[in-house]
């Protein structure tokens, strides 16, 4: 049986691509990466990704008039691949319902914070500006909300007093590392449902989680 087959949206350095690529070669994620897609013709991810061996694609947001005719493409591009499950790992555009329809419960994100603490661009600065002691990184369901979708999982990371959003930020991004290709894993294992907006993992999965925060 043949494993599952991911793609991967970047704008950037994809570090969380790397650590999925990483994961999958290391057999810690039974999946296929069939294709990595970049918004940026100069996303140093799409160079990773090339690396690896796996099929690079250039899908310049300014060529299409608009976002539901970018989505439309990119949809039929990944499906054309036989993508089943899409992965955002700093990909830089909010997705249309079009395209979340496209892949009902199938696209997952990263994002670096606690959600709902702290939604949208600077998560990381966000939280050092608000004084809190805990921040962290989650995966979750998109939804066409921004960062709103359920949450699949988190890791917690304390916050120091001297810390700065770039020193935050590292720390956060090794918890990211971790927990995506966990994440994905889950979700490709199947035996989860959505309740509300709560994601209800199969017992054997939660037993898997629970992570101190880092010091």
């Amino acid at each position: 049986m043949s494993s599952p087959s991911i793609g991967v949206l970047i704008s950037g350095r994809g570090s969380n691509l790397q650590a999925i690529i990483d994961a999958v070669d290391g057999g810690r994620l039974d999946a296929r990466i069939a294709v990595v897609i970049s918004n940026r013709p100069e996303a140093a991810g799409l160079e990773r990704a090339r690396r690896a061996g796996i099929e690079t694609l250039v899908l310049p947001h300014k060529a299409y008039p608009d976002r539901v005719a970018y989505d439309r493409v990119l949809a039929s591009t990944l499906k054309e691949r036989g993508v089943t499950l899409v992965c955002l790992a700093g990909f830089m555009r909010l997705l249309s319902a079009d395209f979340i329809r496209a892949f009902p419960n199938a696209v997952l994100n990263i994002h670096p914070s606690l959600l709902p603490a702290f939604p949208g661009l600077d998560a990381q600065q966000q939280a050092v500006a608000h004084g809190v002691k805990v921040s962290g990184a989650t995966v979750h369901f998109v939804t066409p909300e921004l960062d709103a979708g359920p949450i699949v999982l988190q890791a917690p990371v304390t916050v120091r007093d001297d810390d700065t959003a770039e020193s935050l930020s590292e720390r956060i991004l090794e918890q990211e590392h971790r927990i995506y290709p966990e994440a994905i894993d889950l979700v490709l294992a199947g035996g989860w449902t959505i309740d509300g907006r709560t994601v209800r993992l199969p017992r054997r999965s939660r037993s898997r989680q629970g992570e101190k925060p880092t010091k």
